[in-house]
């Protein structure tokens, strides 16, 4: 096969770089929906253990709701139903994509179906990494709470300086790979149209006609995105457990 012939098969540069844009999206949506769940979902742990029942139940009901659902009914929930009766002023208003001048800084805003896209991956994420949380949580033996109750300290105080840091520790290899299942996840949102990497991979086979060396491409960039992370996530939980020895 000559030269020619192998040039013939590549993607044209402008195509990589349409697939390297929607790379960046889904980067950007699953780091933004990574720290809203993570948030979200350690609040939702917390609350969980409460000594209210009825508190405990609706903690429960909510982590129930988004986690035995599937996520693509969710987002066109998100899209269809709540995005309908937002105002049609503000609908408007994203849109158009607006842009926010700080003066040293001009942030442009995300369209609106990244921002819809980004709720509904984040509750829906948010279930899972609030089950993990509380499942580190409770691998901590419930004598140390009693034991520090016992020293004086108040629930809280327990928790912050006893439960909570032997806990992170337990339900950290899990969370990472909540993690890496996010960047996975946020390839469902191509559905409501966010120009993520599986979006546009769709677009340049479209026009390519190009299948192998498109997805290949993309399922590439995929990966090298959940190697980071699970790499990054080893390396700060054996950095964890280091200090846990000293």
């Amino acid at each position: 096969m000559s030269l020619q012939q192998i040039s013939e098969q590549l993607l044209a540069p402008h195509y990589l770089w349409w697939l390297w844009d929607g790379f960046i999206v889904t980067i950007a949506i699953s780091i933004l929906c990574i720290i809203l769940s993570t948030i979200l979902g350690f609040l939702l742990a917390m609350i969980g253990q409460s000594q209210s029942r009825f508190i405990r139940k609706m903690v429960n009901g909510y982590n129930a709701i988004f986690r035995y659902s599937p996520l693509l009914p969710q987002l066109f929930f998100w899209y269809f139903g709540v995005g309908n009766i937002l105002p049609l002023e503000f609908k408007l208003w994203l849109f158009d994509e607006p842009q926010i001048d700080l003066g040293f800084l001009i942030l442009k805003m995300p369209s609106f179906e990244f921002l819809l896209g980004l709720i509904g991956l984040t509750f829906y994420s948010s279930s899972f990494i609030a089950e993990e949380f509380r499942a580190g949580i409770l691998g901590v033996r419930t004598g140390q709470l009693n034991a520090s109750l016992a020293l004086g300290l108040n629930r809280w105080q327990s928790f912050r300086f006893i439960i909570l840091p032997q806990s992170f520790r337990i339900a950290f290899p899990p969370l990472v790979g909540q993690y890496m299942n996010i960047i996975k996840n946020s390839s469902l949102t191509m559905a409501i149209g966010v120009f993520e990497l599986s979006y546009v991979s769709r677009q340049v086979e479209t026009e390519s006609l190009k299948t192998f060396q498109d997805f290949a491409i993309a399922t590439f960039l995929y990966i090298i995105a959940v190697v980071i992370v699970g790499t990054l996530g080893n390396l700060y939980h054996d950095k964890l457990l280091s200090k846990g020895a000293e």
